[in-house]
C-alpha cells in the first residue's frame, strides 16, 4: 500500500507542471535603432522583476505597425509615438473611422525628428529637399506619417524613397538617397544616423522660423523644439519637430500585470539607462505627465497615484 501511495504521489508530481508563466510579446522597431535596444533591456528587466511574466521582443515597423498588431492582438505591448498614438485612439487622420484602443503605460523619451542629409548633397535647408531622393521615415512608422504630413503642410514635395531602416541606411551610404528623417534618442542622434556618418559625413537640417511657426500652428499634436549643440560631434543646435516615444499596452492586459511592469520600469535605475544613455537620471513619470497623449492603463495609473503624481485629464484612466 505504501509503495502504491508513493508511486501515485510521484506520478502526480511529474504530471503537475510548474507554475505557468504568462508570455507577453513586445513590439519594438527596426533592430538597427537604439530604441530596439531599449526594448530588449526592458524585456530583460520585466523578466527579472515581474514574477510570473515572461516577455520577448519582436522587430517591427515601429508605431503604425505596432498599433495594427495591438489591434489584432498579435502583440501585448510596444513602442508607440505620442502623436500617432493619440490619432489612433481618437480615430483621426489615417485612423478615421477605425480607432485602435490601447492604453498608455509610460513615455520614456522625447524624440526630435531629425532631418539628416549627406554633407555632399548640396542641400542646406528643408526647402532645398524639393525634388530630391529622400526618405521621410521608416516604412509604416509614425516618423514617416508625420513627416509626410509636415511636408504637405510646408508644400514640400520630395522624390520619396520608401523602405526599412536597413534599406534606407544602405541607400544613403550608396548615395541612392541623400538623406532621411529619423527619430533621435533624446537630444542625441540615432545609432543608424551615426552609422551613416562613419561612411559619409552628415548634417542635420534646421527649420526656419517661418517653417517652425507653420508647423506649430497647423499640427498641435507635435512640439517644435530646439535641440542644443552636441547631438553628435560637430552638430550645431537646430530646430525641428518632436514627439514622445511611449510604451502602450493592449487594454486586455490585467491591471496587476500593468502595475508590476510599470513599477519595475519606474524604479529601475540601471538597465534602461544602460541601453539608452539619455535616460540616465530621467524622471519617467514626469516625462509621461508632460508628453502622454492617451489615458493610462488602470494598472499604470495605480502606481503613479501611489507615488503622489497628479494625472492631467488627458492621461487619466477611462
Amino acid at each position: 500500500m505504501r509503495k502504491l501511495f508513493m508511486a501515485c504521489a510521484l506520478t502526480a508530481l511529474i504530471a503537475t507542471p510548474a507554475a505557468a508563466q504568462q508570455k507577453l510579446l513586445i513590439g519594438s522597431t527596426s533592430s538597427s535603432s537604439s530604441h530596439y535596444g531599449y526594448f530588449v533591456a526592458l524585456s530583460q528587466l520585466i523578466n527579472a522583476k515581474v514574477k510570473g511574466v515572461e516577455t520577448s521582443v519582436v522587430e517591427t515597423g515601429a508605431t503604425v505597425d505596432n498599433l495594427r498588431r495591438l489591434a489584432r492582438k498579435q502583440i501585448d505591448m510596444g513602442l508607440v509615438t505620442t502623436n500617432t498614438g493619440y490619432q489612433a485612439y481618437a480615430g483621426l487622420a489615417a485612423f478615421e473611422g477605425k480607432p485602435v484602443d490601447t492604453r498608455l503605460l509610460w513615455v520614456y523619451v522625447p524624440a526630435p525628428q531629425n532631418i539628416v542629409v549627406r554633407k555632399d548633397s548640396g542641400v542646406d535647408s528643408v526647402a532645398g529637399l524639393k525634388g530630391k531622393k529622400f526618405n521621410p521615415g521608416l516604412r509604416g512608422s509614425a516618423t514617416e506619417a508625420t513627416t509626410d504630413a509636415v511636408f504637405k503642410l510646408l508644400g514640400l514635395e520630395v522624390d520619396a524613397v520608401r523602405g526599412s531602416t536597413t534599406d534606407i541606411v544602405d541607400a544613403v551610404k550608396d548615395n541612392r538617397a541623400i538623406g532621411y528623417v529619423k527619430s533621435g534618442a533624446g537630444n542625441k542622434l540615432d545609432g543608424s544616423t551615426l552609422d551613416i556618418n562613419t561612411f559619409s559625413p552628415i548634417k542635420v537640417l534646421s527649420l526656419t522660423k517661418e517653417e517652425a511657426d507653420k508647423i506649430a500652428k497647423g499640427m498641435p499634436e507635435v512640439s517644435v523644439v530646439t535641440v542644443p549643440a552636441g547631438a553628435a560631434e560637430g552638430v550645431p543646435a537646430y530646430t525641428t519637430w518632436s514627439i514622445g516615444i511611449a510604451v502602450h499596452a493592449h487594454p486586455d492586459m490585467s491591471d496587476e500585470v500593468a502595475y508590476q511592469i510599470t513599477k519595475a520600469a519606474m524604479e529601475d535605475k540601471e538597465m534602461q539607462a544602460g541601453a539608452m544613455a539619455e535616460l540616465k537620471g530621467v524622471d519617467l513619470m514626469q516625462v509621461t505627465v508632460d508628453y502622454g497623449s492617451i489615458p493610462l492603463h488602470a494598472g499604470a495609473a495605480k502606481y503613479f497615484k501611489e507615488k503622489g503624481v497628479t494625472l492631467p485629464e488627458r492621461i487619466a484612466p477611462k
